[in-house]
């Protein structure tokens, strides 16, 4: 547990900033600033993409004016992109929401934190009392898992609502590889990670690192470690229908026709298995069904698979003989195979061809990160496993996954009437804007608008913050605490940083982990309580449980002695100690007297350094047999699925999405130095479709798909292979009665207006935005 070599201590002293951060809490360490007078510096680790790099922000009174690498971080080393440049835009935007919103007569107005939060407890407990607690729906959004809050409050919420309408942004994302590692290793949240500084060969299917900074596998500077691989002699292979800024650096780019992932990866390991190249080595004692995978993929040869991925059948091949010549090698698959027909499909085969390779659980593969707040590794053996569908959407009987259902499904939830169930009737928004992300944003739009009440935690009003009947805005980033409980787990190396608020919490402003323990209250029925409530809850029930542990570092003590050895100065503090010394690296309340605490981790503000990725089988497995189950039910079941798209017929023209490195999601249109220049919402179209099509570059394009139609400036470039089409997503910032005035002077299209909701991968219920058929006409011509 020992810091990076060669970084030293912090010499700034605790303090010497005005006021607090939160109640209670002393603002992170701060210095003067020599390079400008009267201002002074604090870390920050920045909040703005899964990167999570080290900032020294420069401050002037309570404002950030300037950010810089911090290059004393354990992780990042000085690494920064333009979103962590920008930091200081971003936290000052004057559009941002600084009092609470209710509506009255139809119109929002500022009102005190006490009127936001009698019309929260009115609102939803009239909803509750009524229909009961699965009328309300709860929408979290991605910023969720850049915070704090967002990490230690909303699953306090819905244990204690205890609704079963949840929707989150994971279903526009990442949820089918939670569904493939808890099928696989029992664990939805047990996701190995390409261990991108030691391995030989990496992979990449569906995603663009050198754009996104990387996703589910959290690294700062993830360009220069794709360069650091290729100066060691290793290889990058990049399979993608774009071009991409990430395929422009790999040895090899294989365009591959959009949506047919899955069948690619199938052939691959086909090959593994028919050419004898599997060779899962020390994975094999922890293996079961390596016979029934290849009767499984017996049919996805490379031949059957060419016509249908658009890639000859040798390349095919080549592929898989380089995985498995390699002296260590990784696949790495993201967004672009996730949301397809067949996302779980491509993110299990990810982890297959790992099995397969030997690479799975060893350094330079694909490993399991453990990061502090973990819990202590318990004794390997079988556990409860992973199921699907304990419950189903009310209108179309979409299972959930992972406790969540389809956010397409959100809209049909609301506006649609069955013989059984209530639809939702109200709305819990966290961070989160689905008239934009979700398809059919129109529907969801006038969805929200017929709901009895909706609260929404956002600090803009925006898309989908507009039809709130209350808006509660948190503060920017500078003044709230920051740890990643979330990115920690997906990290490429094991390290652990804790900074307090740069910035005293601006009077008026109500600290964002207070917003939602607020919420947990007024939610249920206890409206009023002391907000602390909610964290002296949450410690006590885990203290209860760890003695209770035979296994855990402190079985058999008392609870309350316990309780009041946790330091901390806010409830928040007092948790996220509890979480380090139960971790797999704390001192166990004095257990390990080397061990991680709190204490030890502000005295450390560049972060502790805990080492490199490790081997860790067979403790991460959960499932009923305690091994890999490389051909769970639910993914032979689904297998027929796959085989029918090896017969199907391209569509002429299918859309793809796209990222930029200075956007995410639908976060940053209002921050100037964001946006303009490449960053546009402009539609990616080969010239040999263009000309064909008659659609010059810059031209107005009408663009339709089964949702709907948008219209797009035409950007022609050999940068998407032919018959694939680009937008990107996050935009269309246009709607009325929002406050973002620099993203409505170029709101663009919403990208997912497109989309009418109904496509589905049927284990995750991930919509699939990628590979969908769309026409073009030019504008003035209609479709």
């Amino acid at each position: 547990m020992s810091r990076t070599a060669g970084t030293t201590r912090d010499s700034r002293t605790p303090g010497t900033a005005p006021g607090a951060g939160l109640p209670g809490t002393t603002p992170d360490p701060v210095t003067p600033d020599a390079a400008a007078p009267g201002s002074r510096t604090a870390l920050r680790v920045c909040p703005l993409c899964e990167a999570t790099c080290g900032l020294t922000l420069t401050i002037e009174g309570t404002r950030v004016t300037g950010a810089r690498g911090d290059r004393e971080d354990v992780f990042s080393k000085g690494f920064l992109c333009p979103k962590g440049a920008s930091f200081g835009a971003a936290d000052g935007d004057p559009d941002r929401l600084r009092t609470p919103l209710v509506r009255e007569d139809g119109v929002l107005r500022e009102a005190t934190w006490e009127e936001a939060f009698d019309a929260v407890a009115a609102g939803l407990r009239a909803v509750v009392d009524r229909y009961g607690p699965h009328a309300v729906g709860i929408v979290l959004g991605n910023p969720n898992v850049h915070t704090m809050a967002g990490a230690l409050y909303p699953g306090v919420l819905l244990s204690a609502l205890g609704t079963r309408s949840v929707f989150t942004a994971s279903t526009v994302d990442q949820m089918p590889k939670h569904v493939s590692s808890g099928l696989l290793f029992g664990d939805a949240n047990a996701i190995p990670v390409p261990d991108l500084d030691r391995t030989d060969h990496l992979l990449v299917i569906g995603a663009n690192p050198l754009e996104s900074n990387g996703s589910l596998c959290t690294a700062p500077d993830f360009p220069g470690r794709l360069k650091a691989l290729r100066a060691r002699g290793g290889r990058l292979t990049v399979i993608d229908p774009r071009r991409t800024r990430t395929a422009r650096l790999a040895d090899r780019h294989v365009a591959v026709r959009p949506g047919t992932d899955a069948l690619l990866l199938a052939a691959m390991a086909h090959v593994l298995l028919e050419e004898k190249l599997a060779d899962p080595g020390d994975l094999t004692p922890h293996l079961q069904g390596v016979d029934e995978l290849a009767d499984a993929l017996a049919d996805f040869t490379p031949e059957a698979a060419a016509e249908a991925c658009d890639v000859p059948a040798d390349t095919i091949r080549e592929l898989a003989r380089e995985l498995a010549a390699a002296p260590t090698a990784a696949v790495y698959g993201r967004i672009g195979s996730c949301t397809v027909p067949h996302g779980t499909l491509a993110s299990w085969l990810v982890d297959v061809l790992n099995i397969l390779t030997g690479n799975l659980d060893r350094p330079g593969g694909a490993l399991f990160p453990l990061a502090a707040t973990d819990r202590t590794p318990r004794p390997a053996g079988p556990g409860h496993g992973f199921a699907l569908g304990r419950w189903h959407s009310r209108v179309s009987r979409h299972p959930e996954a992972k406790g969540e259902l389809p956010l397409s499904a959100l809209a049909e939830e609301i506006d649609t009437a069955t013989p059984e169930g209530t639809p939702v009737r109200a709305v819990v928004a966290v961070a989160a804007n689905p008239v934009l992300s979700a398809p059919d944003g129109d529907r969801l739009d006038k969805a929200l608008d017929a709901l009895d009440f909706m609260v929404s935690v956002d600090p803009y009003l925006n898309e989908t913050s507009r039809h709130a009947h209350v808006v509660l805005p948190p503060p920017p980033p500078s003044q709230s605490a920051h740890h990643d409980f979330a990115f920690n787990t997906l990290a490429v190396r094991n390290q652990v940083r804790y900074n307090r608020p740069a910035v005293p919490l601006e009077p008026g402003r109500m600290a964002e982990t207070e917003i939602l323990a607020r919420l947990v209250l007024a939610a249920t029925g206890r409206h009023g309580a002391d907000p602390s409530a909610v964290d002296t809850m949450v410690v006590d029930s885990t203290l209860a449980k760890a003695v209770r542990d035979t296994h855990g570092p402190v079985h058999g003590r008392d609870p309350r002695e316990l309780a009041a050895a946790l330091g901390g100065e806010t409830g928040p503090e007092r948790r996220l100690d509890l979480m380090l010394r139960l971790g797999p690296y704390g001192d166990g309340f004095g257990a390990r007297p080397d061990g991680l605490t709190l204490d030890r981790l502000l005295a450390e503000p560049h972060g502790i350094d805990l080492g490199p990725l490790r081997s860790r089988l067979p403790q991460p497995l959960k499932t009923r047999s305690g091994r890999i189950e490389l051909l769970p039910a639910p993914i032979a079941d689904d297998l027929p699925r796959l085989r029918d798209a090896l017969r199907e017929r391209p569509a002429a023209l299918v859309l793809v999405g796209r990222r930029h490195l200075r956007s995410n999601n639908s976060w940053m249109h209002n921050v100037p130095a964001l946006t303009g220049g490449s960053n546009r919402c402009t539609l990616h179209i080969h010239p040999e479709d263009a000309a064909r099509l008659g659609l010059a570059d810059g031209a107005a394009v009408r663009v339709k798909g089964a949702g709907g139609e948008v219209t797009a400036p035409a950007e022609v470039t050999d940068a998407v292979r032919r018959g694939v089409v680009s937008l990107p997503h996050g935009w269309g910032h246009d709607r009325p009665g929002t406050r973002m005035s620099h993203a409505a002077l170029d709101p663009g299209v919403n990208v997912n207006q497109l989309l009418d909701g109904s496509l589905l991968d049927p284990l995750s219920g991930t919509a699939v935005l990628n590979g969908v058929p769309v026409e073009l006409a030019p504008a003035e011509t209609g479709v």
